[in-house]
């Protein structure tokens, strides 16, 4: 509302799609058992030095923060530069907020849970999405974009909280620069594809969906 652009797509204002860019599609759908909302960054061609980095440090700040433990009614502003982290080292950066709150079959924006100044702080049962990018204009952009939820972290003290990620969606390997992850972000990696290939295989395979479980396959090696 308010806005110049169209509101649905036409051969004049459209670009065409070509194999040598990036591209970026933010993906959801309100389901009777909860609402999706899920970003990936895919390249069809052969990425630019500054694409695969830059992806690759969106990539970092998402499991950063994925990966977080943090004490219990922590407000999200506290924790938000750790998605941010991996691209201020070298000077990036990203304009927009890093999550916000997903509603059950409701708003797919939900006030009041997220990393910004005025929201409420992280308990356990909050739903967030997690969502670092970076876009350079004309050119491409980068959004990595996972939903969350906040879960009790096994520690020795409690109560400390962490996130368990809930979108089972492999990110681009043709994309990451594996010589800029630490160890223990392979590990988490690792250990998320893992979760994919046990959670959605099965369901592949029982859809009969043999193109699709093959693609899951190869995309989720260690």
């Amino acid at each position: 509302e308010g806005s110049d652009l169209p509101c649905s797509p036409s051969n004049e204002s459209s670009q065409t799609l070509s194999a040598g860019e990036m591209y970026l599609f933010d993906t959801g759908g309100q389901y009777l058992d909860g609402t999706t909302d899920i970003t990936r960054t895919v390249h069809w061609g052969e990425p630019t030095p500054l694409q695969k980095e830059a992806y690759t440090r969106v990539l970092m700040g998402n499991i950063d923060l994925s990966r977080l433990v943090f004490p219990s009614n922590t407000a999200g502003g506290t924790v938000e530069s750790f998605a941010r982290r991996a691209l201020w080292e070298v000077g990036l950066n990203y304009g927009h907020g890093t999550g916000h709150g997903i509603g059950n079959f409701l708003s797919v924006h939900e006030w009041p849970v997220g990393f910004q100044s005025n929201n409420v702080p992280l308990v356990a049962g909050m739903f967030t999405s997690i969502e670092p990018g970076y876009y350079r204009d004309g050119e491409f952009g980068i959004r990595i974009e996972d939903v969350a939820l906040v879960v009790e972290a096994q520690t020795k003290e409690k109560p400390f909280l962490t996130f368990e990620v809930v979108s089972l969606v492999p990110y681009d390997r043709k994309l990451i620069d594996l010589s800029l992850l630490s160890p223990e972000q392979i590990q988490y990696l690792n250990s998320y594809y893992k979760r994919i290939r046990e959670r959605v295989g099965p369901e592949l395979r029982r859809q009969q969906l043999e193109e699709e479980y093959k693609w899951l396959q190869e995309s989720t090696k260690p």
